[in-house]
């Protein structure tokens, strides 16, 4: 308990304050993370309040949510009319699709299950031998491991996943190639570190000459990797650096990395409001390709709609629009009534910064 208090440091936390200030020296600095769990720590701890007014801490797309494209929750939807038993966990259940939900799907006598992982969906697809089961599987370099282990056991012949699951890098790569939106820094994602490790951000920090450092979760974390991050651009240095070595080691997971490599290959994939993003997109091998939904079932050409009018998701998606700016937030658009994806999900930048009361600096 000590050392979880440690942390949180009000004391500790002032000195880092006050080494930042003196790093910043009054620039405009612009540090951009790509994770919601850190956007949720540095909303509900206030952070941005008690950070230098030039320093912007800006969410990116760190909600595996939130960049499901529609077209993805709509084949899932469509599994569902189908009489399948489609499982995924609780966030997915209520992202819109182009004109409903598998929440919606669900009111209507659908099978939908909400689980805790990929291995209760084989579970399921056991005990229901005579049923197609469906897992919805979404997310980042973090859940798509247990994906890939379930692949390699050679699960039942009636279970499959319709993938959605995207990397990191190449969207930070979005991110810092945007004209007119400068990244200083990048505080890089502590659960995706802990499998791809530091080195994975190295070409992006040498490259585009951008700092990054890998964050943990309490507020001492951010605070430090912000220092750190600060520190480098002082010393016109440019690296993949760890705050989180706690957890995170600069190889990563190896055997979570020959997990994704033997399950899964890299291309092109759609990431919802910002379109087709190169080699951003983890898809179930040839060999596996018994338990690609995708690939099993036929599915109608779909008018998917990743963008529904008046909603600014994709453009809060880029950090370029702060949530609070978008007419619908906390009218129309709200965590018990969504009307975008950013509003559904835990780590979505909408949700948090409502459930904080909207604050933002």
């Amino acid at each position: 308990m000590q050392k979880h208090n440690n942390f949180r440091s009000a004391n500790l936390a002032k000195g880092l304050l006050r080494e930042i200030e003196e790093l910043n020296q009054g620039r405009k600095t612009r540090i951009v993370h790509v994770c919601g769990t850190h956007e949720d720590t540095i909303s509900s701890h206030g952070l941005r309040a008690v950070l230098p007014k030039e320093i912007q801490l800006v969410a990116g797309p760190g909600c595996p949510v939130c960049v499901c494209a529609a077209e993805d929750v709509d084949r899932a939807v469509e599994l569902v009319k189908r009489g399948h038993i489609v499982a995924t966990f609780g966030d997915m259940i209520r992202v819109p699709s182009t004109d409903s939900s598998l929440m919606k799907e669900r009111s209507k006598g659908g099978d939908v299950r909400v689980v805790y992982g990929v291995n209760d969906a084989v579970e399921i697809a056991k005990k229901n031998p005579d049923r197609d089961v469906i897992f919805i599987g979404v997310g980042f370099e973090t859940t798509a491991p247990t994906m890939a282990i379930e692949l390699l056991k050679s699960p039942p012949d009636n279970f499959s996943i319709l993938t959605s699951l995207k990397v990191i890098p190449p969207a930070m790569e979005l991110l810092v190639k945007q004209e007119g939106f400068a990244v200083d820094g990048f505080v890089t994602p502590g659960h995706v570190s802990a499998i791809i490790g530091t080195n994975a951000f190295q070409s992006i920090a040498e490259t585009h000459k951008v700092p990054c450092v890998a964050a943990g979760f309490e507020p001492l974390d951010m605070l430090e990797a912000i220092r750190m991050i600060l520190l480098q651009i002082k010393d016109g240095r440019a690296e993949s650096e760890n705050e989180y070595r706690r957890v995170v080691r600069p190889e990563g997971n190896i055997a979570a990395q020959n997990a994704l490599n033997k399950a899964f290959s890299i291309g092109d994939a759609p990431w919802r409001g910002l379109g087709i993003i190169p080699d951003s997109g983890m898809f179930i091998r040839e060999e596996y390709s018994k338990y690609d939904a995708g690939k099993k079932y036929d599915f109608p050409p779909m008018k998917s709609i990743d963008i529904l009018p008046g909603c600014v998701c994709h453009k809060v998606i880029l950090g370029i629009t702060d949530p609070t700016e978008c007419a619908l937030f906390g009218k129309r658009c709200t965590p018990s009534d969504p009307y975008g994806p950013c509003m559904v999900g835990h780590e979505g930048t909408c949700r948090i910064r409502h459930e904080s009361g909207g604050l933002y600096r």
